[in-house]
């Protein structure tokens, strides 16, 4: 990110980031504090250990298909399962890479809405294989982040302006997140939409995050 920064010649920047991209977020804004305008993030997540955890088995209270569909791409004998799909998923014969991909990111969609679709079979294959890769990457090595480092280094960006979007019924990153993360940082504004849950996509997570740029937009004049 700061690579791009400056190949772009921006000199500061506004983060905006879901799920994934919160972390991501949070952990480049306390890297580059002097580079940061602002942050808008979605769905928070932490990393850590108990969020992995959720994800893994976790989401499976609520969508219990999901879930089975899931485990059931890797055989009871390999164990560890989120080792035995970075496994897959790294292999380099697509025989093999995607159709995890696949089973990876249709249990996250599956568990990802208020009001669920299924799953996105139907999804790109580089893109499904990217993102499947991208997290079982970063879970499988804690994030490259030290135990609770996200909220130990908020005194970093805690006198920078964040408004957080945050679905009530986020099944994927469960609300005790941003609420700790508010709670923690004196700037942060914490919208929890009432009739959401993860996705991006849904109206009312689109609705706030809009809102929550044009209050920033004013907010930094």
């Amino acid at each position: 990110m700061e690579m791009l920064r400056v190949t772009l010649g921006v000199e500061r920047w506004v983060l905006f980031g879901g799920s994934w991209g919160s972390t991501l977020a949070l952990a480049y804004g306390q890297a580059h504090p002097k580079r940061v305008l602002g942050f808008v993030l979605r769905g928070v997540f932490l990393f850590r250990p108990a969020e992995v955890e959720w994800f893994m088995t976790g989401m499976g209270t609520f969508f219990p298909e999901a879930h089975r569909r899931f485990k059931a791409h890797i055989p009871e004998a390999e164990g560890d399962v989120l080792a035995a799909f970075y496994r897959r998923l790294t292999d380099p014969d697509p025989a093999v890479h995607l159709p995890a991909a696949r089973v990876w990111c249709g249990y996250e969609e599956g568990c990802a809405r208020l009001m669920p679709r299924g799953e996105s079979a139907e999804s790109e294959p580089g893109a499904c294989l990217a993102m499947a890769r991208i997290e079982c990457h970063y879970m499988v090595h804690d994030g490259f982040l030290s135990p609770g480092q996200l909220l130990h280094d908020l005194p970093r960006i805690e006198h920078l302006p964040a408004i957080i979007v945050q679905g009530r019924y986020d099944m994927v990153c469960p609300p005790v997140s941003a609420h700790d993360l508010a709670r923690h940082w004196p700037r942060a504004k914490l919208t929890m939409v009432p009739d959401a849950g993860h996705s991006a996509m849904e109206p009312g997570i689109r609705l706030a995050l809009i809102a929550a740029m044009e209050s920033l937009k004013q907010t930094l004049g």
